[in-house]
């Protein structure tokens, strides 16, 4: 059995990690890339499958060649086999109708695959339309929001429970046939039932922490004309999405004081366990807490 998994870079949006121009504009260059948080539960769902069924998984991204990092932590993550990144100049600036476009066909370079597991949205773009789109170039059956899920190989079916958000929530069960692309949802729980699942994962994981060290041994790098796909139907060429402005994001103003103490100064620390303790209406157990 064959898996693919997509993943894909977003920028560290933690307090302090994102850089912004003065205009308020991201400064992608400035800002550490790490992996896209949703991808997480996509390549769990691989995982699992791997561990019940065996097989080779292979994890895919495009992007510029700082995602090489990103898809080392997929290798050590999913304890894939192999790596594929997409990138060239001529895939910059892509919508997500150019970017299905773009992994569809960097999917096809590796064959067929069983089963292709996606994220449920990305931390920047937040569309969920890449991994939907994706599928549709493939032309395979889709389950969406995936929750848990098995597969039958003597019958070639793959069955998912799979969350339905409406008036209440729902979860129903699907079943179709292989390939299929998979797009699980946050709430994905990967399950391992025996013994033996536990161990053949323990034995994954050992063996992919020396691969996972020496990634760029198992990474293929594709450009526009390695996966045959014309210039024109990728990148901001072939991009339909048009933004028609860009708000700047103004920088919130501090709201708070700040008070510089030195450590030595035993007056000054001696004002911050009062401000504490009264802070906290409770002063003795403070003190008391504080010793010496």
């Amino acid at each position: 059995m064959h898996m693919v998994v997509l993943t894909k870079g977003v920028p560290d949006f933690r307090e302090g990690q994102v850089s912004f121009d003065e205009d308020g504009h991201l400064e992608r260059g400035k800002t550490p890339t790490v992996m896209n948080p949703n991808d997480r539960f996509a390549l769990e769902a691989a995982l699992q499958t791997r561990v019940r069924h065996g097989g080779r998984v292979s994890v895919m991204s495009m992007g510029p060649p700082g995602y090489k990092e990103v898809l080392q932590e997929a290798m050590a993550s999913v304890y894939a086999d192999d790596l594929h990144l997409v990138s060239d100049r001529e895939m910059a600036a892509a919508d997500t109708w150019a970017t299905a476009i773009t992994l569809s066909a960097g999917i096809e370079t590796l064959g067929e695959p069983d089963v292709v597991f996606a994220g449920f949205k990305t931390a920047d773009g937040e569309t969920g339309h890449t991994g939907p789109q994706t599928n549709w170039c493939l032309d395979m059956p889709l389950v969406t929001h995936v929750i848990s899920l098995d597969i039958d190989e003597d019958e070639g079916v793959l069955r998912a429970k799979r969350l339905v958000e409406g008036d209440i929530e729902e979860v129903e069960t699907v079943e179709t046939s292989l390939p299929a692309f998979v797009v699980t949802d946050p709430e994905f729980v990967p399950s391992y039932r025996t013994a033996g699942e536990r161990l053949t994962l323990k034995d994954l994981r050992a063996e992919t922490q020396e691969r996972a060290e020496q990634y760029e041994d198992f990474l293929t790098v594709r450009d526009h004309a390695d996966i045959n796909v014309d210039p024109d139907y990728i990148g901001l060429d072939g991009s339909p999405t048009i933004v028609s402005s860009v708000d700047p994001i103004p920088k919130a103003p501090a709201e708070r004081e700040a008070t510089m103490v030195n450590p030595s100064d035993s007056a000054a620390m001696q004002d911050v366990l009062e401000a504490m303790q009264s802070a906290l209406g409770n002063g003795g157990d403070v003190a008391a807490a504080g010793g010496d």
